[in-house]
């Protein structure tokens, strides 16, 4: 080998050296960030009880789980009653992040969801129990709040100053792991979800995994740029698209919550559809953007303000409509009774026109209220909803007496009755009462003052038990 090539190899292995050495400086260090913003960061345990609770001890009395005829009977001792889709108190595990010195902290709202008890652990070990302050299911967010103060918590950013391609950071619980983080870049913003057309989604290929549902997502300013709430997944793990809230919708959900108790939503009154190459060619309109309104609501808003089938809507309020997904939070932002300007192509040429803004109501919550076939029996401080059997119930499980448990939560559900149940007797004053009506159930257990052991007689099947509960408030 000549001299010049030899120099040649050298450099060339030098060269393949320098490569990754300047590849990973070029990678950006996320420690002072985590160290800095990590402390505002919190992990959530929310106790959920859901009705029904598993087939257990009372079934089976004085016979512990792990004893192998616990096992036996559970396959071979027949019941005539089983209540398929049991749901058993439930430990949500979430994260949240602490957004004042006093206590309140962002989360989501599927985290603390039907929550009996919420236990928030801080970095510094430190653990509160929280109250829901509000809850916005149709945005996914909640505002808890903690007693303490002097609290580290968390600054937040400007979502519209996101770039795609900008790296962020998650820091959050996921599978309980406190604390850990994950980084990523924007994937994309503006997403629309199905059934989620209020809220213009942040994607990330940040990962994500249960248990980060509430955490915060950072830029690297350290400032809080979204609330980490979705995944797209075909396994139930990360597969590399996560979706987050942006921190504006955020804080415009929490102030409501704060200030009114629940979020007011704008509603027009119209169907949309997206406006294609073909459809803006045959409306005449200089590009393929805005909302196509497919039909208006009769004596709805729109209707009033004159927007006809057939109008593309380019503008409302004074924000820009390019895609027909952007119409419904741009109009849910706006406040209920407020009139503003809706600019439109109609015939090929621009209209302008002004609308008052009506309240949105979730349909589902609307078909319920209309619905309402009947009112479900109060839980009492037992946590125990209950009915007198019909004739047909009386018969089909065989008893004369007692009351079947509609729903159960609290003390009850902690002591495992179940949906389904029948409350036979109660143990009162030294003496065994059989129960044949709810008025006097609720008379019984009347003067029984919070934390007060009561025992009650409880059939499941062909199998009682005795089972004693504390009342609660």
């Amino acid at each position: 080998m000549s001299f010049v090539a030899f120099r040649r190899s050298l450099v060339f292995a030098a060269a393949l050296m320098f490569v990754p050495l300047v590849s990973a400086a070029s990678l950006p260090d996320f420690t002072a960030l985590v160290e800095k913003q990590g402390a505002a960061v919190v992990n959530i345990s929310a106790i959920q009880v859901r009705g029904e609770r598993p087939q257990s001890s009372i079934p089976f009395p004085g016979l512990d789980e792990s004893d192998p005829m616990f096992d036996f009977f559970r396959k071979f001792i027949p019941r005539r009653h089983e209540y398929p889709g049991a749901d058993p108190d439930n430990q949500s595990l979430g994260s949240g992040f602490i957004i004042s010195d006093d206590g309140y902290i962002l989360t989501n709202a599927h985290v603390v969801e039907e929550a009996e008890e919420i236990l928030v652990r801080l970095a510094d070990k430190r653990e509160y129990t929280a109250r829901v302050i509000g809850a916005d299911v149709r945005s996914d967010v909640a505002l808890i709040k903690i007693e303490a103060s002097d609290l580290p918590h968390v600054v937040l950013g400007d979502p519209e100053r996101l770039k795609v391609g900008e790296w962020v950071v998650a820091i959050g619980s996921p599978f309980g792991f406190d604390q850990s983080v994950t980084a990523g870049i924007v994937s994309a913003k503006g997403r629309s979800l199905p059934d989620e057309n209020f809220v213009p989604f942040i994607q990330t290929d940040v990962a994500i995994n249960p248990g980060n549902s509430g955490g915060p997502l950072f830029n690297l300013r350290g400032e809080v740029v979204g609330i980490n709430s979705q995944i797209y997944s075909r396994t139930g793990g990360f597969m590399g698209l996560s979706f987050a809230i942006p921190i504006d919708v955020v804080m415009d959900v929490q102030n409501q919550l704060r200030t009114k108790g629940r979020v007011q939503r704008g509603r027009i009154g119209v169907a949309i559809q997206e406006v294609t190459r073909d459809l803006a060619d045959g409306f005449g309109l200089p590009d393929a953007s805005g909302a196509l309104v497919s039909s208006v609501e009769p004596g709805g808003p729109a209707a009033r303000a004159g927007l006809l089938q057939g109008d593309v809507i380019v503008r409302f309020a004074g924000k820009a409509v390019d895609a027909s997904s952007d119409l419904p939070r741009i109009v849910a932002a706006v406040q209920p009774g407020e009139s503003v300007e809706v600019e439109m192509y109609r015939d090929g040429k621009p209209v302008a026109l002004e609308v008052q803004v009506g309240e949105w109501q979730d349909p589902k919550e609307a078909t319920a209220t209309s619905a309402a076939p009947r009112t479900p029996p109060a839980a009492n401080k037992l946590g125990l909803a209950l009915s007198v059997p019909t004739p047909a119930q009386r018969r089909e499980r065989g008893i004369e007496g007692g009351l079947i448990v509609d729903r159960v939560q609290g003390a009850a559900a902690r002591a495992e009755i179940q949906q389904g149940d029948v409350i036979q007797a109660i143990v009162f004053g030294g003496r065994q009462i059989r129960l044949e009506s709810v008025e006097e159930f609720n008379r019984l257990i009347g003067g029984v003052e919070q934390g007060q052991k009561v025992t009650l007689l409880v059939m499941r099947g062909e199998a009682t038990s005795y089972v004693s509960l504390r009342a609660g408030k």
